[in-house]
């Protein structure tokens, strides 16, 4: 008899977390023969699309903070009254709804947890670090290690901190379809520079001012692709006095075509506690268009992965004057952008530099060979329970 398993998100059917990082994973299952179901809380009203077998079920959200606990409630209400063996909770609020369900029914419980939420709030100045909503919050957490029967986090320096006691646990980092990324068609760039790229949001931890300057150091052509407001980067480029770049604002289907015109990808943000919990998805993104990274030290397990595999350079020193800091993953010593630089110039030598940035696309990040068949295993193992 296949599983039957309620996965809660509470985020929109349309937004693009949901359709790029939730709906592969769950058609995957599906796939595999598990009745998937899907709970989502909607602003507004919203139609159903590219599901594939998937039964989708939404309830009302509320944005102001005192209903969000109704919010939580009438989910877990939903939940016990389904037909499921399991429940899938993506992070905190997706498990609590779960947890509460799980109180009354007999239902195994997963937590997917996507990032320690209370640190993320201290790290984005929202909350104060100890301070009360900070400590209710990792009470609430103890209380979900506790309820769930396996755990999904995305890095092995996440793995670190979760208290799994012996239950089933599973590193599934954020990947993606390579597919997407092949091909030989290339945007027109106009420039004769190396090209240093950078795909996602702007703000919050994400280093802009640092970006910037490496790129300007580097005397490369910036290319900067958006959904969202381009007047920070542009700011920031008139800044710098750099006025080689583009700036643009590109649907996901147009953002492989602008990085197979790229020579080096840029992953750089601030570090903190929160960041080990970090697998970016334009990473895997990067390497599966065959660019090599410079990244920033302390995001997941990249200070690992990218010396390892020889698919970049990790700069211990974002500041623009550099210091002390070796680059790491290239031998070459010396201030942080300076020594980032050498080390990619020298990696950039490597004829096989593109083809092994697939590679570990492929093997380390593919939605189906990896991401799909871990969560599958983590389904059968906690059933076994």
């Amino acid at each position: 008899m296949p599983i039957r398993a309620l996965y809660v998100c509470y985020f929109g059917l349309r937004e693009p977390l949901v359709q790029t990082q939730v709906l592969p994973y769950l058609r995957e299952l599906a796939a595999g023969g598990v009745e998937m179901s899907l709970l989502t809380f909607e602003r507004e009203r919203a139609e159903p699309i590219g599901l594939d077998g998937i039964a989708w079920f939404s309830l009302p959200y509320h944005k102001r903070t005192w209903l969000k606990p109704f919010d939580i409630l009438r989910g877990a209400w939903f939940a016990r009254r389904g037909k499921f063996d399991l429940i899938h909770g993506r992070s905190h609020v997706g498990t609590a709804i779960g947890a509460l369900a799980k109180l009354f029914s007999r239902r195994r419980l997963i937590f997917d947890i996507r990032g320690f939420l209370a640190e993320e709030y201290v790290d984005s100045g929202n909350w104060r670090e100890n301070g009360l909503l900070f400590r209710v919050t990792k009470m609430a957490e103890r209380w979900l290690y506790r309820a769930a029967d396996g755990f999904v986090v995305l890095t092995e320096k996440a793995r670190e901190s979760v208290p799994s006691c012996g239950k089933p646990l599973e590193v599934i980092p954020t990947c993606i379809d390579p597919a997407r990324f092949a091909g030989d068609d290339r945007a027109e760039l106009a420039t004769d520079r190396p090209v240093f790229v950078y795909a996602g949001a702007l703000g919050g931890y994400y280093l802009i001012d640092e970006m910037v300057a490496l790129i300007a150091q580097a005397g490369a052509f910036g290319l900067v692709l958006t959904q969202g407001s381009t007047a920070t980067i542009t700011a920031a480029f008139e800044r710098a006095g750099h006025a080689d770049y583009r700036v643009l604002q590109v649907a996901p289907d147009e953002v492989p075509r602008y990085l197979r015109a790229a020579d080096v990808a840029l992953l750089l943000v601030r570090k903190s506690y929160a960041r080990r919990a970090m697998s970016p998805t334009k990473f895997a993104e990067y390497l599966a268009a065959g660019l090599p990274v410079i990244a920033s030290a302390g995001i997941g397990d990249l200070d690992t992965v990218i010396p390892e595999m020889r698919v970049g350079v990790v700069m211990q020193d974002t500041s623009e004057c550099g210091g002390h800091a070796a680059a790491l993953g290239t031998g070459t010593q010396g201030g942080g952008m300076a020594a980032a630089l050498r080390g990619m110039e020298q990696l950039r030598r490597d004829a096989g530099l593109a083809a092994r940035c697939r590679e570990v696309a492929r093997t380390r990040y593919d939605l189906h060979a990896v991401g799909g068949a871990r969560y599958r295993r983590l389904y059968d193992a906690v059933m076994k329970r």
